[in-house]
C-alpha cells in the first residue's frame, strides 16, 4: 500500500481542518516545502496536496507554493481542491504535478469528467467525499444526490483509474477511520482505492494495508505525532 502524507494549503501555509470546517483551522507550518522535504526524508514517495482556497474559488491561489513543493521535495505530488476546468488541470500538470483530483466537477459535470479522462488518462483521479452515504461537493459544504457506491460505479465505468475516498465524519478528529467503508469499496470495485479521513494510529495503517488498498492518506496524525511516518512506510513495505 502506498502512503500519501498530506499537506493542506491556505495562504501558503500547511494547515489542517476538522471535518473540512474552515473555521476550525490549525496552522502547522508556514513553510510547506520544508514539511514536504521532511516527508521525503522519512521515506515517503508520494504527497497529497489540497489547495483549500482553490476548493472555494476554483482557481489556483497557491500554485507557486505547490510548484515549489514539486521542484524541491523529491516527491510525486497529486493535487486537489477546486479543479473544475481544463485550464487549471493544465496549470498543475505544467507545474510538474503527477495527478490531479477532480471532486465537485466530477459530480456536477460528468461530460467534462469524461473528456478529461479521455484526454489525460490516469493523470485524472476522482475524489469521493462521503457524508451520510452521499457524495459531498463544493468544499464539503453541499450534499449531492449521488450515493457513494453508485457514483464510484459510474466513474469506474467512465475509465477512472484512482478514487480517493474521504469519510468526512472522520476527518481531522483522530478518532479512527471508516474501515468498513474501505473494505466494501475494495471488494466492490476494481479501481485503485485511496482511503482518507481519520487514519489515526499505526494499527489503522496496518489494517488498511491488509485490505490490499492501493493507498492511504495520512493527515493530522502525522502533525500531532500519533503516527510516525518512517514507521508507517516501513510497515507498508513489509505488507
Amino acid at each position: 500500500m502506498n502512503l500519501f502524507p498530506a499537506i493542506d494549503v491556505i495562504e501558503g501555509c500547511a494547515v489542517r481542518l476538522i471535518k473540512g470546517d474552515y473555521a476550525q483551522k490549525t496552522i502547522y507550518s508556514t513553510n510547506p516545502v520544508e514539511v514536504a522535504k521532511g516527508f521525503h526524508k522519512a521515506g515517503a514517495t508520494y504527497l497529497h496536496v489540497v489547495d483549500l482556497e482553490g476548493a472555494k474559488s476554483g482557481d489556483t491561489p497557491n500554485l507557486e507554493t505547490i510548484r515549489k513543493i514539486v521542484a524541491e521535495s523529491g516527491l510525486l505530488v497529486e493535487v486537489g481542491g477546486g479543479i473544475r476546468s481544463e485550464e487549471v488541470i493544465k496549470r498543475y500538470l505544467d507545474a510538474g504535478v503527477f495527478r490531479v483530483i477532480l471532486g465537485t466537477a466530477a459530480v456536477s459535470d460528468p461530460v467534462f469528467l469524461q473528456e478529461m479522462i479521455d484526454k489525460y488518462g490516469d493523470k485524472i483521479a476522482v475524489g469521493v467525499d462521503v457524508k451520510d452515504g452521499f457524495v459531498a461537493i463544493k468544499g464539503w459544504t453541499e450534499l449531492s444526490q449521488e450515493s457513494c457506491f453508485d457514483f464510484c460505479q459510474k466513474v469506474q465505468n467512465m475509465g477512472v483509474k484512482t478514487i480517493i475516498c474521504t469519510d468526512i465524519s472522520k476527518d481531522g478528529l483522530l478518532a479512527g477511520t471508516n474501515l468498513e467503508l474501505y473494505k466494501e469499496l475494495s471488494e466492490k470495485f476494481s479501481v485503485d482505492i485511496v482511503a482518507s479521513g481519520g487514519v489515526t494510529t499505526i494499527d489503522d495503517v496496518k489494517t488498511l494495508a491488509e485490505m490490499n488498498l492501493y493507498g492511504a492518506i495520512l493527515g493530522k496524525a502525522l502533525y500531532t505525532g500519533n503516527i510516525d511516518l518512517a514507521e508507517a512506510v516501513a510497515l507498508t513495505k513489509e505488507a
